[in-house]
């Protein structure tokens, strides 16, 4: 059975299996999290993404990590906020889902998750720590290869967040 852990910081410093980048959809970087990742992990993982084709939203695709003391980047696209009423919860879960399965497909054990759709993309954060520890969870009662399961707020309040709900039954 696999464990789920919050540790607060700057995810592309761990040593993991793979961390999951909070991408775009065109996986060619940006702001936040997909831009440190990009920085840190060098040129090769913007070369390695441009043969990609992009990313559609909720989906998720797995690249070397390059420079990166992980072994992979699972790079996947959430949802931008717009109300509430566009499906994004769904989306939102399918991120941490698609995730969580090419994980599974490499047999992948640790695997570090940043705050999806928390920053720019403006989604609810309350909302969106639910839909991930949901799905952490689902994955933890499986049995399958992963035994570590980070999430990886940069924030204190994200971090306080996920370890209150954490907290909960």
């Amino acid at each position: 059975m696999s464990s789920i852990r919050v540790w607060q910081g700057d995810i592309t410093r761990l040593a993991v299996d793979a961390i999951v980048n909070a991408a775009n959809t065109s996986l060619l970087g940006g702001g936040g999290v997909d831009g440190a990742i990009h920085r840190a992990a060098g040129a090769e993982l913007l070369a390695h993404c441009r043969l990609l084709g992009g990313c559609r939203t909720g989906e998720a695709k797995i690249t070397p990590a390059f420079r990166l003391p992980a072994r992979y980047i699972i790079h996947t696209a959430g949802p931008v906020w717009r109300g509430g009423e566009h499906g994004e919860a769904e989306l939102l879960a399918a991120c941490y889902r698609n995730s969580l399965a090419l994980a599974e497909q490499h047999s992948l054990q640790s695997i570090a998750f940043p705050a999806i759709s928390c920053g720019i993309y403006r989604f609810p954060h309350e909302l969106a720590a639910r839909i991930a520890i949901s799905e952490l969870r689902r994955a933890q009662a499986a049995d399958g290869s992963l035994r570590e399961l980070i999430l990886v707020p940069f924030g204190e309040d994200m971090a306080r967040l996920y370890q209150r709900l954490l907290a909960e039954a």
